[in-house]
């Protein structure tokens, strides 16, 4: 192929991913350094964003509630979405009906399906999952204003919703492990797990890598499952990173919105930081 046709080729995706990529990102970063309102031009305020955003409390706390959410619900998803691929890859011609029903909640739009899902949990809406819980416990659970009982309302709202994409990626990782490995380490002796964790885990880790990537991401940029799942989130200290930015830039009329960008700017900075140690392993797979 020659120069001018594949510039000609790649130029219509370059231009589309400077205009929705670059060029947000590098306004994002301009007016991070900007006192920014609606309608005026910015005005330069150094590192000060950075300084305010550092120094709120209400910031710190969203930054613990997102970064605790994601360690918890990764771990979650690597484990129960590894035992559910393995007993999925085991399933004959079940499979396909198997898998669609998994998949119903990944589908489903996630403000639509954390909606139905905080009706579970609702006593105004019938509440079936509080009833079950009052009445194997004894006591009364506020899900949605008892800060832990919340978190735990949320962290179960997002495995569901993504454990279908964490174990359907795994499922595809298993399906490519040679038989004939796992069968010389049943005739070596290796047993049940140690299957498991001797040989097929490590034929996958690059598939479990992705899988904790992906995750990873989308969880730093929780927002949306929080609006019907913790509406008292800011009062109980449940608010996530994105959810505080909606609020100082754009709820109630806010104006910062150099405060918001800056925030933003942490958070790339956030995400590039927890997924050091998974790209580091990645990149080391790829020399392998």
């Amino acid at each position: 192929m020659r120069r001018r046709e594949f510039l000609g080729l790649v130029s219509p995706s370059l231009l589309v991913m400077l205009g929705l990529l670059v060029y947000p990102l590098v306004t994002t970063v301009r007016w991070s350094l900007q006192r920014v309102t609606y309608g005026e031009p910015g005005v330069f305020v150094g590192l000060g964003n950075y300084t305010e955003a550092l120094t709120d409390p209400r910031f710190g706390r969203a930054v613990l509630f997102t970064v605790g959410l994601t360690a918890v619900v990764v771990t979650v998803l690597l484990v129960v979405g590894y035992l559910l691929a393995v007993v999925v890859n085991g399933l004959g011609r079940a499979r396909p009906w198997v898998l669609g029903v998994l998949l119903v909640s990944y589908v489903v739009p996630h403000v639509v399906g954390a909606t139905m899902f905080s009706w579970l949990f609702d006593p105004n809406f019938g509440g079936v999952a509080d009833l079950v819980v009052s009445r194997l416990t004894g006591a009364e659970v506020l899900w949605f204003t008892d800060p832990w009982a919340n978190r735990v309302l949320v962290a179960l709202n997002t495995v569901w919703f993504m454990l279908p994409f964490a174990m359907l990626v795994i499922l595809a990782g298993l399906q490519a492990v040679p038989g004939d490995v796992v069968e010389a380490a049943r005739i070596d002796g290796a047993r049940g797990w140690r299957v498991h964790w001797h040989v097929v885990i490590p034929s996958i880790r690059g598939v479990l890598t992705f899988v904790a990537i992906i995750s990873i991401m989308d969880l730093l940029r929780t927002f949306d499952q929080l609006i019907p799942l913790s509406p008292q989130a800011t009062q109980i200290g449940n608010e996530s990173i994105m959810l505080y930015v909606y609020d100082i830039a754009f709820a109630d009329g806010g104006q910062q919105l150099g405060l918001g960008s800056a925030v933003n700017v942490l958070l790339i900075a956030l995400i590039v930081v927890l997924l050091l140690p998974f790209l580091r392993d990645t990149a080391r797979e790829a020399r392998r």
